[in-house]
């Protein structure tokens, strides 16, 4: 691995020097991975580069559903992947400890989804994780499906048996790790792309910081909203994470360990990256004004009124002001504790539930904010650097 203090891209050197005087083993770990993305995956795509998205979609279809006849053809280093030497679980894995976190999950459901959106996803998209997103243009031309995607991802891992082989948890996972190699192909033969100043597009830093962000502090920030959890549960909700993290292609010295270790990634990385930049200003206000549109809000007053009267608010509230201030966050305008006015509704719609008066919305509504919609699992990857150019994938 590449020494962090030789290397250390440019735009991590202020923060990368205050991070090595709270953590100096962490913080060398974190700028060393800015420097690795996924040997293996990206091997595997640059093999299949020449050929067309539908056979593409094909081999991976046939080896996610460990098909040998279909993928026969295939490329070497697929058919390594699914077939011949298929990557080995993880010593750690205990499946048993999902269960906790899973009916966690499922009890917390539009809470977490709350938490997602307005607070781990700005934690997440205000480093430069923000840099790949505007470079592609995903968020822009497709951020109300992409949010949904990320809907479905959690809603399928925290499924009973999501996780297992054949689960739509394990493949989608996976499936994550593929696209995330071919964008780090597409960002990397990509002129706008400036690796001395940020490394690795999509690194190995940056998806092992996002995991620690969408484990522990999706807890701390639903906790915020009303969310309840045991210590079981809290443990079982890292366990479903930290394996999904390991089928995304994370690197175990990247990849959190348990609660205590995630929360303390975070506070490293969040260190190490440089303040928020326009690219990230720009990725998390569009994702907080696309979000009444994944709940099929889609009126402009309405949606207008729901992000500057409820969303933003709860965002400010749970990331800080300052943070807030950085993203250049609407100031509050006479809306008062609106982290306690949020659980306050969410009581009354679960009492409301109880006797009668309103269906139960967790399940349902989670539902309805995920993609599944579609025609069905697509395995196609983006063939060029910019969404709005790239095929359908």
């Amino acid at each position: 691995m590449p020494d962090p203090v030789l290397n250390a891209p440019s735009a991590y050197v202020d923060g990368y020097s205050k991070a090595r005087g709270v953590d100096r083993e962490a913080a060398d770990n974190y700028i060393a991975h800015t420097l690795v993305g996924d040997p293996v995956m990206d091997a595997l795509v640059e093999e299949l580069s020449p050929l067309p998205q539908r056979q593409v979609h094909e081999f991976i279809q046939a080896g996610m559903n460990e098909d040998r006849q279909g993928l026969q053809n295939a490329p070497q280093l697929l058919r390594d992947f699914f077939i011949d030497a298929p990557q080995p679980d993880p010593d750690w894995l205990d499946r048993d400890a999902f269960g906790p976190g899973i009916r966690a999950f499922q009890r917390n459901s539009v809470l977490v989804l709350s938490a997602f959106v307005t607070g781990v996803l700005i934690d997440g998209f205000s480093t430069l994780i923000s840099k790949s997103f505007v470079q592609t243009g995903r968020i822009f031309d497709n951020g109300v499906w992409r949010l949904k995607q990320n809907n479905r991802h959690q809603m399928e891992i925290f499924l009973p048996g999501g996780l297992k082989r054949y689960g739509e948890g394990w493949k989608l996972s996976v499936r994550i790790r593929f696209v995330h190699a071919q964008v780090r192909r597409l960002l990397a033969q990509s002129e706008e792309w400036e690796h001395d100043a940020w490394g690795v597009p999509i690194s190995a830093a940056h998806l092992g910081y996002s995991i620690a962000c969408f484990a522990a502090r999706t807890v701390k920030h639903s906790q915020s909203l009303g969310a309840r959890y045991t210590a079981e549960e809290r443990a079982g909700f890292h366990d479903v994470w930290r394996y999904a993290g390991y089928l995304m292609g994370i690197p175990e010295t990247i990849l959190f360990s348990d609660e205590s270790h995630a929360l303390h990634m975070y506070r490293i990385g969040s260190i190490c990256e440089p303040p928020p930049t326009p690219d990230a200003i720009i990725m998390t206000n569009a994702l907080i004004n696309s979000a009444p549109l994944v709940a099929n809000i889609t009126d402009p007053v309405e949606r207008k009124k729901l992000v500057s009267r409820v969303i933003y608010p709860i965002s400010r509230a749970l990331v800080g002001n300052t943070l807030s201030n950085q993203l250049n966050f609407p100031k509050d305008k006479g809306v008062l504790f609106p982290l306690l006015a949020y659980r306050i509704d969410q009581r009354i719609r679960a009492l409301k539930a109880l006797i009668g008066k309103e269906g139960p919305q967790n399940f349902s509504t989670l539902l309805e904010a995920s993609a599944y919609d579609d025609a069905g699992l697509s395995y196609r990857l983006p063939d060029h650097v910019h969404d709005e150019r790239s095929g359908k994938w």
